[in-house]
């Protein structure tokens, strides 16, 4: 695939993980040159085999921008580095923490005025070369983090990486985007991990109840425990702050099951304490609605259709297609496995409206819906 893109090679990307090596793939596939640089032999062969790019060679013209892929805690360290190695690069790093980079490199005298910092909001499940995928940053925000010395040319640069990749730039100072990732990232990782540690200790019996909510909460939890221990210490005061107002929250219901607790009959449950319960799940009910839609609209309402899907191969595709030919368009798709059962559920979003009618056409089709 080629394109017309902004962006000028050679790209030198240093550090081919998933987020390294998609951005050496999604800019190969549009025809521009990418170098490739990483300690590990074995990753960087790998990111070559998979088109991420071709292996820095001693020959190789000066790069016009270097992309730095690597571990937070590392990340200040690389970047001083490839300012030093390539006096007329733009230097961009792609780490999720970006107030402690900055100010080592203003603490060593680094050139801030070609240095960019910025944060790629994707990623997956899987990590490493063998994970990259040339669209990773499609439709994604981009955050880009000025020095505050950036020239207005490194900036545009850039941003222009952003675009070429399919992103959405976003500008914000390091403080701000700390903070925002803060919320929006790094609480939730911290939040997953204690509720699945919880899980450690569980009897059988009981995790055999789990359903799909469980699933949901605890899906961060398989992170990996080294990069995450590296973002949080470089995140480690904005995390801290929200985690402590979460820790108040928590208290006040406690306190408030404390005494539901200590009743004897309902008549007994001291004033208050149960609307401190229902007025935390109202909170997140207007805490959710504020997360951004499809496409980054407004969240919508949906009606749900849910339909038994068995487990086995070409189902859900059939069902799909069918869908398809009702002339109902799906909006939102999720699935939950039955315990004990040949046999999953899909629940459908359409329009309101739209549902009686894709129940009809379903039920006509063979499907079995869930009421």
């Amino acid at each position: 695939m080629s394109s017309a893109v902004a962006t000028r090679g050679p790209v030198r990307v240093v550090g081919t993980g998933l987020l390294g090596a998609s951005v050496g793939l999604g800019l190969a596939t549009r025809g521009v040159d990418v170098v490739l640089h990483d300690p590990s032999r074995t990753a960087l062969a790998l990111a070559r085999d998979v088109g991420a790019g071709r292996p820095a060679h001693p020959d190789d013209d000066p790069p016009t921008l270097v992309v730095v892929a690597a571990p937070p805690d590392v990340t200040a360290q690389v970047v001083r580095d490839e300012l030093a190695a390539h006096p007329g690069a733009v230097v961009t790093d792609v780490a999720s923490v970006k107030g402690v980079v900055l100010d080592e490199l203003r603490a060593w005298g680094a050139d801030l005025t070609r240095f960019v910092g910025s944060h790629p909001m994707a990623g997956r499940e899987r990590s490493g070369p063998s994970a990259a995928v040339p669209d990773l940053f499609v439709g994604r925000p981009w955050v880009v983090v000025g020095s505050g010395e950036s020239t207005p040319e490194a900036v545009l640069a850039v941003r222009a990486l952003a675009v070429d990749l399919g992103a959405v730039p976003v500008t914000m100072d390091a403080v701000s985007h700390d903070a925002a990732v803060a919320v929006v990232s790094h609480v939730p990782q911290v939040a997953a991990s204690l509720v699945a540690a919880r899980l450690r200790t569980t009897p059988p019996e009981a995790l055999g109840l789990a359903g799909q909510g469980l699933r949901d909460v605890t899906r961060l939890a398989a992170s990996d425990p080294a990069l995450w221990t590296s973002i949080l210490a470089g995140n480690a005061g904005a995390v801290r702050d929200v985690l402590r107002a979460l820790r108040g929250d928590l208290d006040t219901v406690i306190d408030a099951l404390d005494q539901i607790d200590a009743a004897v009959t309902w008549d007994d449950i001291e004033l208050g304490a149960l609307a401190t319960v229902a007025q935390v799940i109202a909170d997140g009910n207007t805490g959710v609605a504020r997360v951004p839609g499809k496409h980054g609209g407004a969240q919508r309402t949906y009606e749900v259709v849910t339909v038994l899907v068995p487990d086995s191969p070409g189902e859900l595709a059939r069902l799909l297609t069918d869908v398809g030919h009702a002339g109902v368009n799906l909006e939102d798709l999720q699935l939950e496995h039955s315990a004990g059962r040949p046999v999953g559920m899909a629940a459908i979003s359409v329009l309101p409206g739209r549902s009686e009618h894709l129940e009809a056409e379903l039920t006509a089709r063979g499907w079995r819906l869930v009421s």
